[in-house]
């Protein structure tokens, strides 16, 4: 039996198979890049991320080039549905291999959480 669909226009490949339709990726022109850094900044009709590499891992340096190699432009509807699946990701990995710990600003992420929490 075929699934009923509303004739909207599905946002995402998980609507669109939710409405009975299938979804194939096209992989001819994918580009694969690494990157160890992430900025994004964000105006009010796009969010926009660049990745790139630091390859100085040094402490006390006074300055820091990073390499940027790609810049990925999003809507902001684009960049909320990439966070709501990167935040699945990242729980599932978590429960899976145990939490990982991050440093922002010389504190960890709990720690700066609590600290951002106090005030």
């Amino acid at each position: 039996m075929a699934k009923k669909t509303t004739g909207e226009k599905p946002e995402t490949p998980e609507a669109a198979v939710a409405q009975g339709i299938k979804v194939s990726w096209n992989t001819d022109r994918l580009n694969s890049a690494y990157a160890n850094v992430c900025n994004v900044t964000s105006t009010r009709e796009e969010v926009v991320l660049n990745f790139g590499v630091n390859k100085a891992w040094e402490r006390g340096q006074q300055e820091m080039e990073i390499e940027l190699s790609n810049r990925i432009i999003l809507s902001p509807f684009a960049a909320k549905r990439l966070n709501l699946m990167l935040n699945k990701l990242i729980k599932e990995y978590e429960s899976r291999y145990g939490e990982l710990r991050l440093e922002v600003g010389g504190q960890t992420e709990s720690d700066a959480k609590a600290s951002t929490a106090k005030h």
